[in-house]
């Protein structure tokens, strides 16, 4: 979506409990890199689907929502809902 910001879930596919969560611009773009091993942190889990992914207009509200869900009660919400 041109102009958005979204911030994704990523599910690794062999073991479902695995997720990354991160912010793009480009979601299949940095899918294909996820699942290329381009991102360090991820490399080693391959392959990767979209669990979900949320779009913002707004670059600071995405950030936020992005390390919200990198807490405690962000990771208990996306068990829950996402």
């Amino acid at each position: 979506m041109k102009g958005f910001k979204c911030v994704y879930i990523l599910q690794y596919i062999s073991y479902p409990a695995e997720h990354s969560t991160g912010p793009t611009d480009d979601l299949k773009r940095r899918l294909e890199e996820h699942n290329a091993g381009k991102v360090p942190h991820t490399a080693k889990f391959t392959p990767w689907e979209i669990r979900s992914a949320t779009a913002f207009r707004s670059r600071d509200r995405a950030i936020a929502f992005e390390r919200y869900l990198k807490t405690g009660s962000g990771r208990a919400f996306l068990c829950r809902h996402l």
